[in-house]
């Protein structure tokens, strides 16, 4: 199976495609790009290119996966949008995976680890996994001090995520250099069981975990005196 994976659940912008058989999951091309302010810019340039490094149409596309996020609301929706439209023109279907997962999963060996992606508002989101990377806890929001006292509660030995970079001290733990940002193979990997299996499509519900920041006015101000 040829298979299409996105995220723009964090700043990188990813696209893949990736062949999916009994055998296992191997990726075939990829784009990632990192400008958290460039989500729409770049992810239909990303898709047009790994459809192009492989040498094939949409139209050859068997299924489409997609990062849930947690994720801020105007990037995370980019992606999900893009891969529900494509999934619905295409008669292909889409496939939702926790962006955080992508995170945690490759990350595991052997000991607990937490996972972290910039939430902005002096926030991340979290998730914390056991040595085999099945998620414990999460994925949740919340100053890093929180996911800090619940990851040494469950006596993680590592935090890895670029939420985990940038709140470091906080965190007490040792951050692994990588991966920063959602894995697009391990995306994969973590829907090839329902690929394989040809399981329906699901709708892509994000998970925002709060409100957008943006939101409409309450009222109107007069224009008169």
């Amino acid at each position: 199976m040829l298979v299409l994976v996105v995220d723009s659940s964090t700043p990188a912008v990813i696209a893949a495609v990736v062949e999916v058989t009994a055998a296992g999951v191997e990726t075939r091309a990829h784009r990632c790009a990192v400008d958290a302010r460039a989500h729409g810019e770049l992810l239909a340039p990303h898709v047009d290119a790994v459809l192009a490094d492989v040498g094939v149409r949409p139209s050859s596309l068997d299924a489409i996966v997609a990062g849930l996020g947690p994720g801020p609301f105007t990037g995370l929706r980019v992606g999900l949008a893009t891969a529900a439209t494509m999934g619905q023109a295409l008669g292909v279907p889409t496939y939702g995976v926790c962006s955080l997962d992508a995170i945690g999963f490759p990350a595991a060996a052997g000991e607990p680890v937490l996972a972290a992606t910039d939430a902005r508002r002096r926030e991340i989101y979290w998730a914390v996994y056991d040595g085999a990377g099945q998620r414990i806890v999460g994925p949740e929001v919340s100053v890093p001090a929180v996911a800090a006292t619940r990851a040494h509660d469950l006596a993680a030995t590592a935090a890895v995520g670029d939420g985990a970079h940038r709140y470091a001290a906080t965190l007490r733990l040792p951050v692994a250099d990588e991966p920063r940002y959602p894995a697009a193979l391990a995306l994969a990997m973590l829907a090839a069981e329902r690929l394989t299996a040809g399981a329906p499509g699901e709708p892509l519900t994000p998970l925002y975990l709060r409100r957008p920041d943006a939101v409409a006015a309450a009222g109107h101000k007069p224009v008169l005196p």
